[in-house]
């Protein structure tokens, strides 16, 4: 298993958001988190991707317990080995795509040569070549969102996190999104776990994963 998930619990102040939830993913495997909202899937994915630590349980990345490691390990394991992608890009408006996808690169001490290599590779693999050197405000809502894509793949994570892909998508661009995770996943052998309300994108998973009150449901 590329990711293990061991009763993991959650609550902010009183409220119980999560009431011990168990989830394992397999490597190449594209699952799809679904359920009402508040039903505790944002948080799930939150903890798995490390950004927010449970009351307890545990997880595990292959094969590291990742909660074991100090903020700054916890930091540089998050920036190699996870790749996020939000319903709101967050694209720096002041670079152009290829510095955007850059960053995380930069970040994990990659150089700017190869850096900007590989960033020319996905965005050209994403069929944004033409327009590597605009600026956000340039490129529509899908564009912008397959720089977020290229971003979220330029260190090559074990896992992409998703949480609402498509949310902010008109339904052309939203079907484009979701056709290109299952060609990364047949090309690349990527691991994605998606947070989503679309139906389609939930169907068109290897694994379907139903959450209601902050457990899994089916």
């Amino acid at each position: 298993m590329i990711l293990e998930a061991t009763d993991i619990r959650k609550r902010y102040g009183t409220l119980e958001v999560l009431k011990g939830v168990s989830l394992s993913v397999k490597k190449g495997e594209i699952v799809s988190l679904v359920g009402p909202s508040g039903a505790g899937k944002s948080t799930l994915l939150h903890i798995m991707g490390t950004l927010d630590k449970p009351d307890a349980g545990k997880i595990m990345i292959e094969g590291k317990e990742v909660a074991m490691q100090n903020e700054k390990a916890l930091s540089a394991f998050r920036n190699k080995s996870i790749g996020f992608i939000f319903q709101f890009h967050h694209l720096l408006p002041e670079f152009t795509a290829i510095e955007n996808v850059c960053i995380p690169a930069f970040i994990a001490g990659v150089s700017k040569k190869q850096a900007e290599q590989k960033a020319t590779e996905l965005l050209d693999l994403l069929k944004l070549s033409h327009r590597i050197n605009h600026k956000p405000t340039e490129l529509s809502g899908g564009e912008q969102q397959r720089v977020a894509v290229a971003r979220a793949l330029i260190n090559n994570p074990a896992l992409i996190m998703a949480d609402e892909p498509s949310g902010n998508l008109d339904t052309n661009n939203a079907h484009d999104l979701h056709k290109l995770f299952f060609e990364l996943r047949d090309r690349l052998n990527q691991t994605f776990i998606i947070v989503t309300h679309n139906e389609d994108l939930a169907n068109m998973a290897d694994r379907k994963v139903n959450m209601k009150d902050g457990q899994i449901s089916s």
